[in-house]
C-alpha cells in the first residue's frame, strides 16, 4: 500500500507540473487599451446617426487644441476596451459588429505605472493604413485623423484604460 501511495503522489505531482507548463505566461493581462471613434464635423452633427453620443467637454477641449482636429461638433460613434497582453497582439473593434475600423496593438515590454510602449496598427476597411510604435501615457490619448465620412471626419483615439470592464 505504501508503494501505491508513493506512485499516486508521484503521478499527481507530475501532472501538476505538466499543467503549469501548459499555462502560457504570454497571455498574462498587463494592462487595458481603449479605442474610441469620434465623428467630427462643421456641418450637421445629426448626420452621425441616432446612436452617436455627445462627447465630454474635456475631450472636446483636447481635440480643439490641435488645428487639424478642430471642428464645430463631435459625436462618439463607438468604443472598445481590450486587454493588453504580455506577448500577444490584441484587436479592438470600436464599431461592433462592423469591422470597418480596427486597431491592432501589442506591448513592447512591460508597461510602467502610467505608460506603455505599443506596436500599433490602424486598419480601415480591412486595409492597414498606419503602423507605428507609440508611447501611451496616463489619460493622454493618441488621436488619429481618419477618413472623411458623412460630411465630416472620423477621429480614432487610442488610450490606456484604468481597470474597468472589458467590452465584449
Amino acid at each position: 500500500m505504501n508503494r501505491r501511495a508513493w506512485i499516486t503522489g508521484f503521478v499527481a505531482t507530475a501532472l501538476a507540473g505538466v499543467a503549469l507548463a501548459v499555462e502560457d505566461s504570454g497571455r498574462e493581462k498587463i494592462g487595458l487599451v481603449r479605442v474610441t471613434v469620434y465623428f467630427a464635423t462643421d456641418g450637421d452633427p445629426l448626420l452621425a446617426g441616432d446612436k452617436a453620443l455627445p462627447v465630454a467637454a474635456d475631450v472636446v477641449e483636447r481635440l480643439r487644441r490641435e488645428e487639424r482636429l478642430r471642428f464645430k461638433h463631435y459625436r462618439m460613434l463607438g468604443r472598445d476596451t481590450q486587454s493588453l497582453l504580455r506577448s500577444y497582439e490584441s484587436w479592438a473593434e470600436p464599431l461592433k459588429p462592423s469591422d470597418e475600423v480596427m486597431v491592432r496593438f501589442e506591448a513592447q515590454g512591460m508597461p510602467c505605472a502610467k505608460s506603455a510602449v505599443l506596436d500599433l496598427e490602424l486598419w480601415l476597411g480591412r486595409k492597414k493604413i498606419l503602423k507605428t510604435d507609440t508611447r501611451l501615457e496616463g489619460d493622454k490619448p493618441l488621436f488619429m485623423l481618419g477618413p472623411e465620412w458623412r460630411g465630416g471626419r472620423l477621429i480614432i483615439a487610442v488610450a490606456l484604460a484604468k481597470d474597468e470592464k472589458i467590452d465584449s
